[in-house]
Formats: C-alpha cells, structure tokens, sequence
C-alpha cells in the first residue's frame, strides 16, 4: 500500500475512533440521550473529518517530501476514513440502549485500534518492534481517552 494512504487511513481511523468514542462516551453518560449521540457522531463523521483531513493536507504540503497526488491521497484516505470508522459507531446506538451501547463501543474501538496496532508493528524496514510494546502503549492511550471522557461526562451530569 502507498504510504500516502497508510498515513491517512491510520490517522483517519484512530481519530475516528478515539473522537467519537471520547464524545460518544462523554455525551452518552452526561445526558443518556440517544439523539444527542447520534448527533454528536454525525458531526464528527462531516466536520472533524473534513477538519482532520484538511490538517493532514496542510501537514503533507509544508513536509516538502510529497508530490500534489500524495498529497490528496493521504487527504482524501484520512476524510473517507475517518468518515466510514466514525460513522461505525451508530450502530451500537442506534440498535442498543445507551449504557450498553457505551460498552459495545468501548470493545469496537479497542478492536480497531489493536487491529492497527498488530498491523503497524512490523516496521517496513525489516525491523520488527515488539508487537506487545506497541500494543501496551497504544492501548494505554486508548484508556486515556476512555476513562478521561467518562470522567468529564460523569461530572457534566452530578455537577450542571
């Protein structure tokens, strides 16, 4: 695979997932509002996608290492990403309550991005990280997220 397509499918699905899933878990325990989750991931999978692959697109033009075509390859991989994974996560909400549907979102993130990380932990060089390493660290800020958004979604709802 192209490495401007590997750039943008790897930022557009762990930004994805991590937004959504920090807005869907903040939102979700705030106000257990099905309509305003699903509105929360509509936004995310139009404006932050567009947001995020216009930042990419930036990112890839001031680095001076790419052609124009590289340069919307990994625009338009990290939209269309980032698009498809946020919108994944309507599913859940859509079929299931909200407290579990939180629950089966947490486990479709963490599978994604472990998913990413397994397959970003052989470097193309030949040289191989510890597949544990990558997944530890990556899972780790996935926890961040996690537990960081429930947090502030709990205190929106005890304190406002």
């Amino acid at each position: 695979m192209k490495k401007s397509y590997k750039i943008g499918i790897s930022f557009g699905l762990v930004s994805g997932v991590l937004t959504t899933l920090g807005l869907l878990i903040g939102l979700g325990v705030s106000t257990q509002s099905k309509a305003a989750v699903i509105g929360g991931i509509l936004t995310i999978a139009i404006a932050d996608a567009l947001s995020d692959s216009f930042g990419v697109h930036l990112s890839q033009e001031s680095s001076g290492d790419n052609t124009q075509k590289q340069v919307w390859e990994a625009t338009l991989a990290t939209f269309f990403s980032k698009f498809i994974f946020a919108l994944t996560f309507l599913i859940p909400v859509a079929l299931l309550n909200i407290k579990f549907a939180l629950i089966v979102s947490v486990i479709w993130g963490l599978f994604l991005i472990s998913l990413l990380s397994i397959l970003i932990s052989d470097k193309e060089d030949g040289k191989k990280e510890s597949r544990i390493s990558v997944l530890a660290e990556h899972l780790s800020l996935f926890l961040v997220v996690v537990v960081l958004s429930y947090l502030v979604g709990f205190l929106i709802e005890k304190y406002i």
